[in-house]
């Protein structure tokens, strides 16, 4: 009878953190508790001190190889946490960083976003922790990171991962561009509700699950706070470089073995809302843009996991992870 109790208890418990409402976060996400530890460099970048946060996770039995994971833009390093406790199991050593202007870094007034300077602020990590050699593996706005991180420091890409990139089309060809103050007051309109609706559509195929809950509030909880403005104003600028700053043209120059892991189902197209209506429909099509993207990038395999979203790692983990350790382990 203890034993049933307990299980009962747990389910209660898991059911509410999984189905709990957003609550007001602040720009630092002060209140959130990661699921590892979060350590902290600093350093000046255009003219200011920042503060990037990221997760070093060691294995118990170390295999001497190093992943680092690239978020994406709709989230922070925390939605990495089943990716990083399997990796973990199977000796890899974990870097998992929140950029500048996402999680738990600062989020600069001013900032001239760029995929390189990203990348930059990235690398500077494994400098202070005497990294050099790691796989980089990124997912949505990650994968253009993680794209533009392997080209400009080839020395350190051992190998690239792409889960569901962005980028795998030029966004310019489909939408008018809209300036950074259009952008941003886009981004005020923002709630929690409209974040959901712009996952469940874009995302999950309009099937939502409770564990859901737990990487939209995170998002969505910004919306509530007085902070809002700054994270807007981040998000306008980082929807800016997505736009502005297309790596899908340098797919060829890509030197080490790459792997890229597509949900068939995603549909994600920055842009999709303003571009003509008959257009629309040609944007975001993973089930297309997997097999051009491996033709275009040498010594890669594609892994397409039909009937899959935007967030193989979150939806689909095990479908996921299985050839991700494959792929790393040769």
């Amino acid at each position: 009878m203890k034993t049933n109790w307990l299980i009962i208890l747990t389910l209660i418990t898991t059911m509410s953190f999984s189905q709990q409402k957003p609550v007001p976060l602040d720009k630092d996400l002060s209140t959130v508790t990661y699921p590892f530890e979060v350590k902290f460099i600093t350093f000046p970048s255009q003219g200011q001190e920042l503060k990037m946060a990221y997760m070093d996770v060691a294995p118990a039995k170390p295999n001497g190889k190093t992943i680092v994971l690239l978020h994406g833009k709709n989230f922070n390093a925390a939605y990495w946490e089943q990716t990083i406790r399997e990796l973990n199991k199977n000796g890899f050593r974990v870097i998992a960083p929140d950029q500048i202007g996402f999680g738990k870094s600062t989020k600069p007034a001013y900032y001239q976003y760029s995929f390189s300077q990203l990348a930059a602020n990235t690398k500077g990590i494994l400098d202070e922790l005497n990294i050099t050699k790691a796989v980089i593996l990124g997912h949505s706005m990650g994968g253009m990171l993680a794209t533009r991180f392997a080209l400009q420091y080839p020395e350190v890409t051992e190998k690239l991962i792409l889960e569901n990139p962005i980028g795998l089309e030029d966004y310019k060809l489909f939408s008018p561009y809209k300036t950074v103050d259009e952008n941003y007051q886009t981004e005020l309109k923002n709630t929690p509700e409209s974040y959901k609706a712009y996952q469940l559509k874009f995302y999950y195929d309009n099937q939502w699950k409770p564990e859901y809950d737990r990487w939209l509030n995170l998002l969505a909880g910004w919306t509530l706070h007085k902070d809002y403005p700054v994270i807007a104003r981040n998000a306008a600028l980082t929807s800016d470089m997505v736009i502005t700053q297309p790596v899908v043209y340098e797919f060829g120059n890509i030197k080490c073995p790459t792997l890229l892991i597509i949900g068939t189902r995603d549909r994600t197209a920055i842009g999709k809302d303003s571009a003509p209506k008959e257009l629309q429909f040609k944007m975001g099509r993973y089930d297309q843009l997997g097999k051009t993207t491996q033709k275009a990038i040498p010594n890669s395999q594609l892994i397409e996991l039909e009937n899959v979203g935007h967030l193989p790692h979150i939806e689909v983990f095990d479908r996921f992870i299985r050839p991700l350790l494959e792929f790393v382990s040769k």
